[in-house]
């Protein structure tokens, strides 16, 4: 959206109207696909500061971790309390507002436009369920890396847009659920993702050390149910229904 554009704009609005006081985000956060989503977010930030309380150990610098668009639930909830500040970061005062007492910083701020913080001041970013909203998904990631630390870690997931069933899906002449656009919400995702896709805008971005974790492989077998696995998500990300990606601002970066 950063750029302008009557599109980008419409988009623009059309997800703050959704997610503005923060019931989207409570009514799924809880559902065990998404939970699992979360814990996977939350283990990778983890192993990335380099230990489980998210101490200022050799695993990346030390500083601040700032988490982009949590709406009305925070990733940081979910973990130990680091010994870091964490800063939680929303368009929407509302979704903040109503988010539980976690003693985090809450900060306001538009991520479609230059994120108002100095440059190498964040150790660690989280943006969960955030890139597939935006327009030019490669300013924010150039965003996220200026106001990184040399060695910071960025951890984001983003739905996959070409799962398994969703593969099978194609192969019978049906549109992948990413772009249905009379989809109740996923209308909203503007930029979708394959793991392939995900790492080459992570490396064009100047990040490295990318890996990628998934959820769930499933197939949706009618009436509502679904056949899960979690080993074939460990095994073969790319074929997961959610997406998971790590990766760091390299050591020594200056500029």
């Amino acid at each position: 959206m950063t750029g302008g554009g009557r599109a980008a704009e419409a988009a623009r609005e059309a997800n703050s109207r959704c997610y503005d006081d923060g019931r989207a985000t409570l009514a799924y956060v809880d559902d065990p696909y998404h939970a699992v989503r979360r814990r996977l977010v939350g283990a990778a930030l983890l192993d990335a500061l380099g230990g489980p309380d998210g101490g200022d150990g050799s695993g990346g610098p030390a500083g601040a971790l700032l988490e982009l668009g949590p709406g009305a639930r925070s990733i940081f909830d979910g973990l130990p309390r680091p010994r870091r500040p964490t800063v939680v970061a929303d368009l929407s005062w509302t979704a903040l507002a109503g988010a539980p007492a976690g003693g985090h910083h809450p900060v306001r701020l538009d991520v479609t436009r230059p994120l108002p913080l100095a440059d190498r001041s964040v150790a660690g970013v989280v943006a969960a369920e955030l890139i597939e909203h935006v327009y030019h998904p490669g300013v924010l990631l150039a965003e996220i890396a200026r106001v990184l630390r040399p060695g910071g870690a960025l951890v984001l997931s983003t739905p996959n847009l070409a799962p398994l069933q969703d593969r099978v899906r194609f192969l019978l002449g049906r549109s992948p659920r990413q772009v249905d656009p009379t989809h109740p919400y996923l209308h909203l995702h503007i930029r979708p993702f394959t793991a392939q896709m995900l790492r080459r805008v992570l490396r064009a971005a100047g990040f490295v050390d990318v890996s990628i974790r998934s959820n769930y492989v499933g197939v949706h077998v009618g009436r509502g149910r679904w056949l899960q696995s979690r080993l074939l998500a460990r095994l073969f990300p790319g074929l997961g229904g959610s997406l998971v990606a790590s990766a760091r601002r390299p050591p020594g970066v200056d500029g």
